[in-house]
């Protein structure tokens, strides 16, 4: 039988699933489901500062909301603080207890101070690793991208002094040059990178000519950008790399290990075919694996990375290039 097992973070894991970050993997029954289906560690639901700030508010403003009503009454309820990240951390740490298999933690938070602070209480709930989800979006005309940049690797630097456990950065692929910041993060010995990052973006309703939030799950076919940096990153950096976004089926497993993965992170395809499609995920790998004769998941990993290949192209302007060398077969395609 196939040997799934891969290192990731210094974690021993059986298989190179990971149960990404999502609501689901907040509920406790859910996370014992994808342990029973095979996933090898789970990312908790991240650790989100914004949310805790703006659940404070909202307390303040339901405490405050009738006070002043009347002279004789100046306040209708008594002084009460929200409990900050404390709800989050003793969740967290029944993940831990309850699962048999590694606890990765996630963090978003908003101030150079409070990551590190974030992230200490966090390692005291006894996870495995955490990652930290560096979810930038532009939003001022002045900020410019080495203003982003130094201010993320100042907060690695932070934390990585802060805590003992393994740290891994989960980011977007909208830097400037994203061989370039992993590169830098690489030097601050992060441990590994999650590629990439889904941003929640709006919608509009033009009946109703309005806003609308839709769930922003991935689809098949979205695994091409992880898969050309997970190709272009094997055997050019220290730490391990996750590929995330498109993973919906073995055959994807496979295309990130082939092109250098270490392992995987899926949550998509979890909501869409349910949890138990992770066993089928699975099989299909030790299938593919059997047929191929390959004993173990390094048999093949990065067989089609940059760094294994002669063809220059392939992970630069491999369609492109194509297309110019090739028209006439994209005209047959098409039949213009």
């Amino acid at each position: 039988m196939a040997d799934l097992s891969t290192k990731y973070l210094g974690l021993g894991l059986k298989n190179p699933i990971i149960a990404g970050a999502s609501n689901m993997s907040s509920d406790l029954n859910k996370l014992k489901q994808l342990e029973e289906a095979g996933a090898s560690a789970v990312v908790y639901k991240s650790l989100f500062e914004e949310q805790i700030h703006l659940e404070g508010y909202q307390l303040e403003e339901e405490l405050t909301e009738f006070d002043d009503r009347h002279p004789e009454m100046i306040k209708t309820h008594p002084n009460i603080e929200h409990a900050g990240p404390q709800e989050h951390l003793n969740e967290l740490r029944k993940a831990k207890e309850a699962l048999g298999i590694p606890v990765i933690a996630s963090l978003n938070a908003i101030y150079k101070e409070t990551w590190k602070e974030y992230a200490q209480k966090i390692e005291e709930t006894g996870v495995d690793a955490l990652e930290l989800n560096f979810y930038s979006i532009p939003q001022s005309f002045e900020r410019d991208a080495t203003g982003v940049e130094e201010e993320q690797l100042n907060i690695l630097e932070s934390i990585k002094k802060a805590v003992s456990i393994p740290i891994s950065v989960k980011l977007s692929s909208l830097y400037s040059n994203p061989l370039n910041i992993i590169r830098k993060m690489d030097q601050k010995k992060v441990n590994g990178f999650v590629l990439f990052n889904r941003f929640f973006e709006p919608e509009i309703n033009v009946d109703e000519e309005d806003h609308k939030f839709p769930f922003n799950l991935s689809r098949e076919g979205d695994h091409k950008m992880p898969l050309r940096y997970a190709g272009l990153l094997y055997d050019n950096i220290e730490g391990d790399v996750c590929s995330s976004t498109g993973i919906f089926d073995g055959q994807d497993v496979i295309k990130m290990i082939l092109a250098g993965a270490d392992c995987v992170q899926t949550v998509s395809s979890i909501y869409i075919n349910k949890i138990g499609h992770v066993t089928k995920m699975l099989q299909d790998i030790e299938k593919w694996m059997d047929k191929k004769g390959y004993s173990s998941l390094d048999d093949f990993r990065g067989k089609l990375s940059r760094a294994r290949l002669s063809n220059p192209f392939v992970y630069k302007r491999a369609q492109y290039v194509d297309i110019l060398m090739n028209p006439e077969e994209i005209i047959k395609q098409y039949k213009f």
